[in-house]
């Protein structure tokens, strides 16, 4: 189990947009995602985001789960 919170997820977002104001989507492994839906304000920014299950969103960024445990990748 890593220690990662969101903190430092909205930290990466926030210098990954500084780099390249392009990204739209966030690839995220569905181990980080499980661990991550545990924090109440990810929880309810993601699940408000929702109008089906494959079009949850973060930070306006679209999530998309991959079979990679851990993996953080944007696009």
């Amino acid at each position: 189990m890593y220690n990662f919170s969101v903190s430092d997820l909205d930290q990466i977002i926030e210098n990954t947009l500084k780099e390249n104001k392009k990204i739209s989507k966030m690839l995220m492994g569905y181990k980080l995602f499980h661990e991550l839906m545990n924090d109440p304000k990810f929880h309810a920014e993601v699940t408000n985001s929702v109008l089906s299950v494959t079009k949850r969103k973060y930070k306006r960024l679209k999530i998309k789960i991959t079979t990679d445990e851990y993996q953080l990748h944007f696009e």
